[in-house]
């Protein structure tokens, strides 16, 4: 296959009955690719066409399901993007991208995206057939239906961009990454073949499809192997079991915030009767707690062609490394070449072009950040383990130093939370006079007990000890992939405060 409309038309083909969409409301393969075509249909005759950058704004449902496989449909570029930013960012964020439509779904159909000369879809009713293109309404059953396999995504090549998908981070401006047809299907057979997705399989990734987890650990996968694929409008903690042992899972996509969120507030008796065979993102306690035979721990990003490390976990299996099992990313994927640099950054490089993203697409068309060499720097501090194995330590640029000494942020995190025994953590930093930086650890949902962490501050290095332990009603996390917002940390309302370093102890450091 050369491009997502040739998997989309092939699946079809083999297996019309195939499951897909939202886990409670799922649909057949072979409506929602002929919604698509309909779409698509409309899409080009309203003046899209192939190479054109569309952007796709709503979170999960089964409308916006089918306008991202029509527009794999008709070869254009799909924007995914988060409809939870403010407007005026939004307004932002898409004027760089300068594309020929927007199509908005769910409540974000309202959103005005003023002063942005782009054509307007709210596909909110694509369920009925209705669309309204720049506030007026459409019947797509009024239009001829369409055959899938003419519609020109068909001659797409693989090293054409398929989407945009943009970062997470906590700063700045998100960043859009170009990603190949190419890229999706090679991520899509690597992690159908580590979870050994198969036609008897269902997967369920109910993370917010315009991240690369749920869609390319999970959706194109499942379609690659010919397995039902779910997900879910939102991700819900008291519902995530419950939906799994209904929709008959057989593997799960998450990523380290929502099983954090599992662990600490799902006992395993709500996961009675489940099937799931493999979960990724999983850790040991995770396994164990839910009685799943396999896991899969992996490192990567959006830019690193979604996933560059892999390894695989069997429940009872444990490492005994200070970061911790979900730290470990494993061994490279096949194609993808590592090194450090000399300030232990991890460096990528793919052996095989377009395997990772092209580059961050702006208003001047897509940049390329690799160097001369093809080398694409991480931002991200690596060591390898005795196996060969990548543990990630560490966000070069959400790190803490102290006194000249790099903070291990994940160990200490682990440390406190071990001896709270309850609520989450999160540790990061404040200016401080004599040793650049202090560390702060952030607490929900546990009282403060000034004994213990004051002994659990003890055992650690002086470096390593947070100067105060701040109580605080919530800690922010990226509504995508869960990745925790230290950033924001210190904007919070503070609950309770108990000071561990005293001016002496600084000094003495």
């Amino acid at each position: 296959m050369d491009n997502l409309a040739e998997l989309l038309i092939d699946r079809h083909r083999r297996s019309p009955d195939l499951r897909v969409g939202l886990a409670d409301r799922p649909l057949r393969l072979a409506d929602l690719l002929a919604a698509a075509a309909h779409l698509g249909h409309f899409l080009l005759e309203s003046g899209v066409r192939p190479g054109d950058c569309v952007v796709l704004l709503g979170t999960n449902s089964n409308p916006w399901i089918v306008s991202w496989m029509s527009l794999q449909l008709i070869g254009a570029e799909a924007a995914l993007t988060n409809p939870a930013y403010p407007e005026e960012m939004l307004r932002l964020m898409v004027g760089d991208l300068r594309p020929r439509a927007v199509i908005c779904v769910g409540d974000q159909g309202a959103l005005e995206l003023s002063g942005l000369d782009v054509m307007r879809i709210d596909a909110t009713e694509l369920d009925e057939a209705r669309v309204r293109i720049d506030g007026r309404p459409v019947d797509l059953t009024l239009s001829p239906a369409v055959d899938p396999a003419v519609l020109p995504g068909v001659h797409r090549l693989p090293t054409d961009v398929a989407g945009l998908m943009h970062t997470s981070g906590s700063t700045g401006r998100p960043k859009y990454c170009a990603q190949s047809h190419l890229y999706f299907l090679e991520l899509g057979r690597l992690m159908a073949d580590r979870m050994a997705l198969g036609h008897t399989d269902t997967v369920f990734a109910p993370l917010p499809l315009f991240h690369i987890n749920p869609l390319g650990y999970g959706i194109i996968p499942a379609l690659i192997a010919g397995a039902g694929a779910l997900t879910a409008d939102r991700f819900s903690a008291s519902g995530f079991w419950p939906t799994v042992v209904s929709a008959g899972a057989t593997a799960i996509v998450l990523h380290t915030g929502p099983i954090e969120i599992l662990k600490g507030s799902v006992d395993a008796t709500h996961a009675a009767g489940h099937v799931v065979r493999v979960c990724f993102f999983a850790d040991a306690e995770f396994l164990d707690r839910y009685n799943i035979p396999v896991g899969l721990a992996a490192y990567g990003s959006t830019e690193v062609g979604g996933v560059s490390h892999l390894r695989i976990w069997r429940r009872g299996d444990r490492v005994d490394h200070p970061e911790g099992m979900s730290r470990v990313g494993g061994a490279p994927r096949p194609g993808i070449e590592t090194r450090l640099s000399e300030r232990g950054e991890l460096e990528v490089r793919a052996a095989q072009p377009h395997m990772i993203f092209e580059g961050y697409a702006g208003p001047d068309g897509i940049r390329s950040p690799l160097d001369a060499e093809g080398w694409f720097a991480t931002g991200d501090a690596v060591r390898f383990d005795e196996t060969g194995d990548l543990v990630f330590v560490e966000r070069l640029s959400e790190s803490i130093r102290v006194g000249g000494e790099y903070v291990p942020i994940p160990f200490v995190e682990s440390h406190f939370a071990k001896e709270l025994g309850g609520g989450t953590v999160a540790l990061w930093s404040e200016p401080d006079a004599l040793r650049g930086e202090a560390a702060v650890l952030y607490v929900a949902g546990s009282p403060l007990d000034v004994a213990s962490l004051r002994a659990a501050s003890a055992r650690l290095p002086k470096f390593m000890r947070p100067r105060r332990v701040v109580l605080v009603g919530e800690i922010p996390r990226d509504p995508g992939v869960g990745k925790i917002k230290r950033r924001e940390l210190g904007e919070l309302a503070v609950l309770d405060e108990v000071l561990l370093t005293g001016t002496a102890d600084k000094a003495a450091s």
